[in-house]
């Protein structure tokens, strides 16, 4: 009977707690939504609007109308330029085929690590795939240490539900076989990866069919790629194109929310630019908005760089440990379940 009261009271405290929480968070946002500061109001009704379960926030606390106006103030603008393989020069010396630095960046809303590797055509995709896909993907560690590599990123578009991670979406391609092609239905669909001239590409597939998809990898010989979308359910929920020949892209605002993000790009030489941000209150950060995104590829001196896959997802695994982890806190030292990965090979 003791062991039973004991139970209850425990139930009871947690009762209590999260209600107190649920009241805190609503007005929390009310005085962030209706407060003296647009900014705030702009930023978290644009960073709730990216979460994949907590976007009903929004609607309790703005009106539909309000919503639509704030994202129209802070989206990208489209950008239909096409990358000129000329601007990339790869030279890499036997010297520096060995070259991978790990360094930090960091904002008012944001903390990451980027990994710099010097030869592009170390950089390269992991995957679960064996002859066939499964329902559970692994941990970002898993695919690094499949492929035997030195370090990874998590990679492109997949069903995430419960955290299962089994299934891509889009396109899979590795080491120039097509592991995964169904590119129907997928508004705003880029295919990126590299070539084999170890050029990073990244093309808009949008409405192609999967021979189309299939002729297109074959005729610009990708070698190894993943899938983003550039807009899913809101304008500013995916976006894939930052910075192209050297041009950023234009925006609205910030351009979009808060959030963890991970970003792939490209220096003059062929360095390839691998970027991991944290965010959604881990290490007590927001996360990295598309303005921060264009900013720190533009400094490192990208010359095409794209966003994929993030939130939850965003994960860096470097020389035998996670540099930066899931926003999750049973992932806090691993990562979700991917299908998909872009890992650096050991030289």
């Amino acid at each position: 009977m003791k062991i039973v009261k004991g139970f209850l009271k425990v139930l009871s405290f947690i009762g209590v707690f999260l209600v107190f929480a649920v009241i805190t968070i609503y007005t929390s946002g009310l005085i962030i939504c209706y407060g003296p500061s647009k900014a705030a109001r702009d930023l978290f009704v644009t960073t709730f609007l990216e979460t994949g379960q907590m976007k009903f926030v929004v609607s309790m606390l703005v009106s539909d109308e309000k919503v639509k106006e704030i994202v129209a103030s802070n989206s990208m603008q489209s950008f239909d330029e096409d990358i000129d393989d000329n601007l990339i020069k790869i030279d890499t010396k036997e010297e520096d085929k060995k070259d991978i630095e790990l360094v930090k960046v960091s904002g008012s809303t944001f903390a990451g690590k980027m990994i710099m590797v010097k030869d592009p055509s170390r950089v390269k995709v992991s995957t679960i795939y064996d002859g066939s896909w499964k329902e559970y993907g692994v941990t970002l560690d898993q695919l690094v240490k499949k492929e035997d590599a030195f370090a990874g990123i998590n990679g492109g578009l997949y069903v995430s539900t419960l955290n299962k991670g089994g299934r891509p979406m889009g396109v899979v391609v590795k080491d120039h076989k097509i592991q995964f092609n169904s590119p129907a239905g997928l508004a705003g669909l880029y295919l990126i990866g590299f070539n084999d001239d170890n050029l990073l590409r990244i093309i808009d597939i949008e409405g192609k069919s999967a021979d189309a998809v299939k002729k297109l990898i074959e005729e610009e010989k990708i070698r190894d790629a993943v899938a983003f979308q550039e807009e899913s359910s809101d304008a500013n929920n995916h976006f894939v194109k930052l910075i192209i020949n050297g041009k950023t892209r234009d925006i609205k605002g910030k351009g979009s929310g808060a959030n963890p993000r991970t970003v792939i790009g490209q220096k003059a030489d062929g360095t390839v630019l691998l970027l991991v941000t944290d965010g959604r209150g881990k290490n007590g950060h927001l996360g990295a908005t598309a303005q921060d995104l264009i900013d720190i590829m533009e400094e490192y001196g990208a010359v095409n760089a794209a966003n994929i896959d993030g939130g939850s997802s965003s994960a860096m695994y470097y020389d035998g440990h996670y540099e930066m982890t899931s926003v999750t806190f049973y992932y806090d030292n691993s990562s979700w379940k991917l299908p998909t990965g872009f890992i650096v090979e050991k030289r």
